[in-house]
């Protein structure tokens, strides 16, 4: 939480809150990023397009400056024509991403809000972030959702666990952002407080980093901690080291995994000895870890990371299942969570309502595809896709409309995504930057940021509601994203429909007086729509009657039953078995990725690329600014590589290198961490897309956007989520003149 002092209209400081205990730099961006010479002036569109429609340019094109209304018009007729010609699944109103804290202007809600009055789109479901888990989990033991709010809590966590099992880590750098908006940043603040208390942490990754507070750190391979997980099954059943009485009153399904953990079902014990040719751990120091486990208190953490990767549906099934068979879940301090490191919330106690949001109303189309399909979607229209039990058609798509996010930086393979993103007739983008998603498109508009608009900030997992004051003017011609559709919705004859005959400060008014309702019905008082303004914050009350996670159904399974379709957590889940997906079977399972370290690909590609969120930006917004651009190498991303796998490439640091794979290649600067396993390095995503058309290799990338290189396929049938940490690579010094 950050104040923004202006001089004159022109931001000169940016001053952490008193009430943070632990302030994110990340809003030194504001500083210069607002206002750049990236802002983009006024509406632009495309000069091929503009002269006859041509698509293959998209990308690389100039673009003329045209008045608002000329603009608005050629947009408005566009989305009618592709409406009328092909209906409006041909539409697809994307707009994933982190967006503004605010509840109103929020730009995917007034995009869908706008798309739904003129009869709908074709969306994405689910998150880049968490696909697998948010399709997995409801099937296993609890919605996404519920975990995410409801599972323990940093204090829980120091008053009742002995050994801590941190799976992928618990990188404080995630935790500077959450979305809707984040206060008070106290992940740090609890993982001292727990290790005062005597919690022994343990980071299992392939970086150290990961988890700097941590007491062990087990360097397992990328991809394989399912492997190294089933090792610690096999443990824990051949030497009486679990909890069956949990398992028959609580579970389902336990007796058929056991039979494939001991190798009965496909002759393959998933004995230490197994596991520790996969994830490249000892055999002795999994047996040791299960029995540390079984002696202890123990709590399950899984990154969010975990599962971006190809059958990441596995690695949280598998947590969930060894938390059952230790047998704490629900007891203070034991089970299993996750993402303890990706947001800074998760881990908090506070109360948690779930404050309105500014209607979308309904799609007409009731069409979705999963997220992370978008490039499959628009390259093979009338394809099938297999999700959570079902299959869906993709359409055929013929106008984008993007308003918030970055495909360009969330989306894998992106120069396939280049070939699929010019497959559309028409793109239509609201942005406040030249980014990569205003240079793809055709229709540009010039939105407002969050510093020139008023809004509320009311995150149903933090404790105030802030009043987002405007403190600058629009830049240059600039609209926010309610004036833009507004605008649109005037040209169908919608705009009483679209705004209800109310102004942006009568929609927050109005926003304010539906947040009172619902914390009215919750026990708490919120001040008066006056009175806040005047003020600029309200704290709510934290939560005394917070039960722990699972706790009521420890006590009573058959009384206090869970959302799953048995009411117990599903070790085996017939419905997922009667999917029939080869890559998803009805219990947790080790799957041979796509590609990994002493597997599939590792001859000709022999490090494995982690993608890992950035420690001074969030994903890829103000990648333009100081406070992103200070932190690389001759203005590239850095590669974080081991000095022994430099050293064998003859490579040094600082040194601008070639990262490549049959599926790309871009440059980045290098930086040494002897704190990364052996094969693995690690470059952060964000970087604006910038590829190289200039040069005669057209899929190099100049800024060091890793997703040049990621793959481009489903988690599984299951979810088909990205899979972005499943990517092997190589590298060597960059000559330019080769």
């Amino acid at each position: 939480m950050y104040q923004v002092e202006v001089d004159d209209g022109v931001i000169t400081e940016v001053v952490p809150d008193v009430s943070d205990p632990n302030p994110s730099a990340l809003g030194r961006g504001l500083v210069d990023g607002v206002q750049h010479d990236k802002r983009i002036r006024q509406p632009a569109i495309r000069r091929r397009w503009l002269q006859s429609r041509e698509r293959s340019s998209r990308g690389g094109d100039e673009f003329i400056d045209v008045p608002w209304d000329e603009a608005l018009d050629l947009a408005a007729e566009e989305i009618e024509r592709v409406a009328i010609n092909h209906g409006n699944t041909s539409i697809f109103a994307g707009s994933y991403g982190w967006a503004s804290a605010g509840r109103f202007h929020h730009a995917q809600s007034q995009l869908h809000r706008f798309i739904n009055l003129v009869g709908g789109s074709t969306r994405a479901m689910n998150t880049y972030s968490t696909a697998a888990a948010q399709v997995i989990l409801p099937h296993v033991v609890a919605t996404w959702q519920q975990m995410e709010l409801e599972q323990p809590t940093w204090d829980e966590i120091a008053d009742g666990t002995g050994l801590f099992v941190a799976f992928g880590g618990v990188p404080l750098r995630n935790t500077q952002v959450a979305y809707g908006g984040i206060t008070e940043h106290r992940t740090g603040e609890g993982i001292h407080k727990a290790r005062s208390a005597g919690v022994r942490f343990v980071n299992v990754s392939p970086v150290q980093g990961d988890f700097e507070d941590a007491d062990d750190w087990i360097a397992c391979r990328p991809g394989t901690d399912v492997a190294l997980m089933l090792a610690i099954a096999y443990t824990l059943e051949v030497e009486d080291l679990l909890d069956r009485s949990f398992l028959d009153t609580h579970c389902v399904g336990y007796e058929v995994f056991r039979e494939y953990v001991l190798g009965r079902s496909d002759r393959v014990a998933k004995s230490p000895a197994w596991a520790a040719q996969i994830c490249n751990v000892p055999e002795e120091r999994i047996s040791i870890l299960a029995r540390d486990m079984a002696a202890k208190r123990t709590f399950i953490s899984a990154a969010w990371s975990l599962q971006r990767a190809h059958h990441g549906e596995q690695p949280y099934w598998m947590t969930v299942t060894l938390a059952a068979m230790l047998g704490q879940v629900g007891l203070p301090g034991g089970g299993f969570g996750f993402g303890y490191g990706a947001e800074g919330f998760i881990g908090s106690g506070w109360r948690r309502i779930h404050w309105p949001a500014h209607s979308k109303g309904r799609n007409p189309t009731g069409m979705a595809i999963p997220v992370a399909r978008i490039a499959d979607m628009l390259l093979h229209p009338g394809d099938t896709v297999a999700y959570d039990g079902r299959e869906i058609t993709y359409p055929d798509i013929r106008l984008i409309y993007w308003a918030g996010g970055n495909p360009w930086h969330h989306h894998q393979d992106l120069n396939r995504l280049a070939n699929a993103w010019r497959k559309p007739e028409t793109v239509i983008v609201n942005e406040p930057w030249w980014t990569p998603t205003a240079k793809w498109a055709d229709i540009v508009f010039p939105a407002t940021t969050q510093l020139e608009r008023r809004d509320i900030c009311a995150s149903s997992h933090d404790p105030w509601l802030m009043l987002m004051d405007k403190v600058l003017d629009p830049q240059h011609e600039a609209r926010s994203d309610f004036e833009i559709f507004r605008g649109l919705s005037e040209r169908f004859g919608l705009r009483e429909a679209f705004d209800e005959n109310r102004d942006e400060d009568q929609w927050l008014e109005h926003m304010w007086s539906r947040c009172k309702q619902t914390a009215a019905q919750q026990g708490v008082e919120l001040p008066e729509w006056g009175e806040f303004t005047a003020v600029g914050r309200h704290r709510i009350p934290d939560d005394d009657m917070r039960k722990p996670w699972m706790s009521e159904f420890r006590a009573d399974p058959d009384g206090k039953r869970l959302r799953t379709p048995s009411g117990k957590i599903e070790i085996y889940s017939e419905t997922i078995a009667s999917f029939d997906y080869s890559d998803c079977p009805g219990h947790a399972t080790w799957l041979e990725p796509a590609e990994r370290l002493g597997g599939q690909g590792s001859e000709r590609c022999p490090l494995h690329l982690l993608s890992p969120q950035p420690s001074n930006r969030l994903h890829s917004q103000f990648d333009h600014s100081e406070h992103s651009q200070k932190d690389k190498i001759d203005g590239k991303e850095a590669l974080t590589m081991h000095p022994q796998d430099a050293e064998v490439r003859g490579i040094a640091e600082g040194e601008i290198v070639r990262v490549f794979n049959d599926r790309g290649a871009c440059l980045a600067g290098v930086r040494f961490d002897a704190g990364l396993a052996r094969s693995v390095v690690s470059l952060p995503t964000g970087a604006w897309f910038k590829p190289d058309v200039s040069s005669n290799e057209p899929s190099l990338e100049l800024n060091g956007n890793p997703n040049v290189l990621t793959l481009d396929i489903g988690t599984s049938s299951l979810a088909q989520g990205p899979s972005a940490n499943t990517c092997l690579v190589e590298v060597e010094p960059y000559d330019p003149q080769t």
